[in-house]
């Protein structure tokens, strides 16, 4: 959910929540309140309404009593002079928060309360004054604050008077009071649930996540990048933490690829440093051998000599290597791309490179069964480069006294096949799949008559997909290996 739509619902529940709620307690409390009313004063026809009046409600009270006290006084006004009738009236009225009057004449013959009533007194009405045969009380207000229902009498003398059924306004009804207690208290209540109900609710979607965020943050402050920040939610909070997550991702993996980057590049000037040393080593041997005069023969001389620049083309190879592998990180290759006869050009490397070998003793063999016009878009130097690569790794790791290397080229329909195949040691089943990738060697203790830079295979695999072509190697450990790539050849598009 966005937050955007959470603020609108928290706004929402802030307002409908309390509002339905409060309105669910005033129902429920006030129809129990109405009920109590009822059953304790007798009263019926009580509504919601009677909370906003509360005279109506203590005109009811004093109903049934003043109904009484009509029929009595139609059979036997007498009865109004005789105290223990009276006092039993006024008892019940006491439940019903009032009290009962009898004026005789002038005087009151009777008073069922013990309070200061002068003020009252002097504002009841006279005989005849408001009268009526209903129940309807009268309000008495300022600081009398009193309901009065009047009953005109004429007792058995034949003298005029009233009897008063005096309710106190001013005293309230305790279910009234005890209602409206009820309704703060809940509305507290209510305020109080609803405020954790949406404390929960924010901090669970919104204080959670940035707790969350808060320690990643400080994780990755302190370089540790090996954990996994939890996200939870769909709204712009859960993106945010999402996105976090993967950026931690991405920059563990950059850290990690920068670290294998930089051993890699240990790795690689530990190989170039060897490798120069070791021709670097022979080179001063032979030059001091010169200067010596140990080669005191022209013979010798020629073969000092030879020597000395076979190691400085295994130099020259090797710093070739390395800035060939600069290039690769920045792919900023140059190729030059040409259309090539295939029986042409592999037969020009084949030649140069059977000169190479047999000083190696390493028999050469070329088989091209590919036709005379077969035509392939390439980068001749770079192809060559990566013949004599694949040729250079197959001599290094050659153990045969009689070994031999074939070169095979066929044509595979929109391709032509380059196979070079050696009766080398071979290569294990697990090693094969990352025989191409940088540093990578079978042997994990490092032959120091070997050497090689260790990039050799993925140089050749970078310009052969360069080219839109592939490579791979079968071999079997103790026979040999055989290494295939493969070339697009060139065709004419004709339009019509």
């Amino acid at each position: 959910m966005k937050l955007k739509n959470k603020l609108i619902i928290s706004f929402l529940i802030i307002i409908l929540v309390p509002l339905a709620l409060t309105v669910m307690a005033f129902i429920g409390l006030g129809t129990y309140q109405l009920s109590s009313m009822e059953k304790r004063f007798g009263i019926e026809d009580t509504d919601y309404e009677s909370f906003s009046n509360p005279t109506a409600i203590l005109s009811k009270m004093t109903r049934s009593i003043y109904q009484s006290m009509q029929n009595q006084a139609a059979q036997d006004v007498g009865a109004f002079e005789d105290t223990a009738y009276l006092d039993g009236i006024n008892v019940e009225l006491e439940s019903r928060y009032s009290y009962l009057l009898v004026r005789k004449g002038e005087d009151f013959i009777y008073k069922g309360t013990k309070e200061e009533i002068d003020p009252l007194v002097q504002r009841l009405p006279d005989y005849g004054e408001y009268a009526n045969t209903q129940d309807v009380g009268v309000f008495m207000g300022g600081e009398v604050q009193t309901l009065v229902k009047k009953l005109d009498l004429v007792f058995l003398d034949g003298s005029e008077g009233s009897a008063f059924i005096v309710t106190s306004v001013r005293g309230m009804i305790p279910q009234v009071k005890s209602l409206l207690i009820d309704m703060g208290l809940a509305i507290i209540s209510i305020l109080i649930f609803t405020s954790a109900l949406l404390t929960v609710w924010i901090y669970k979607s919104i204080v959670t996540p940035i707790h969350h965020l808060e320690i990643a943050t400080q994780n990755i402050k302190e370089g540790n990048l090996d954990f996994e920040m939890q996200v939870e939610g769909k709204d712009e909070i859960g993106q945010l933490c999402r996105d976090f997550e993967e950026m931690r991702r991405r920059l563990k993996e950059s850290t990690e690829e920068k670290v294998r980057v930089d051993q890699q590049n240990k790795e690689l000037i530990s190989n170039i440093s060897h490798d120069l040393k070791t021709p670097i080593t022979a080179v001063k041997g032979y030059v001091e051998g010169l200067m010596d005069g140990v080669a005191d023969t022209p013979e010798k001389q020629e073969k000092y000599i030879r020597t000395i620049y076979n190691k400085a083309n295994d130099m020259d190879r090797l710093i070739n290597e390395l800035t060939f592998y600069s290039k690769i990180d920045t792919n900023r290759i140059p190729y030059t791309f040409d259309k090539i006869n295939v029986r042409d050009y592999f037969a020009d490397c084949v030649e140069e490179i059977g000169l190479e070998l047999e000083q190696s003793r390493i028999r050469l063999g070329y088989f091209n069964y590919v036709e005379e016009d077969v035509l392939v878009i390439a980068d001749a130097e770079q192809i060559k480069r990566v013949i004599n690569n694949i040729i250079g790794n197959s001599s290094k790791y050659m153990d045969k006294v009689n070994g031999a290397i074939n070169i095979g080229i066929r044509d595979v329909g929109d391709f032509i096949q380059v196979e070079i195949e050696d009766n080398g040691r071979g290569i294990d089943a697990r090693d094969l799949p990352y025989i191409f990738d940088r540093f990578y060697r079978t042997d994990a203790s490092r032959n120091s008559s070997k050497g090689g830079s260790g990039i050799g295979l993925s140089i050749v695999k970078k310009i052969v997909e360069d080219h839109g072509g592939k490579i791979w190697a079968t071999s079997r450990p103790g026979t040999g290996t055989v290494m295939h790539f493969v070339l697009r050849k060139y065709q004419e598009v004709f339009h019509s």
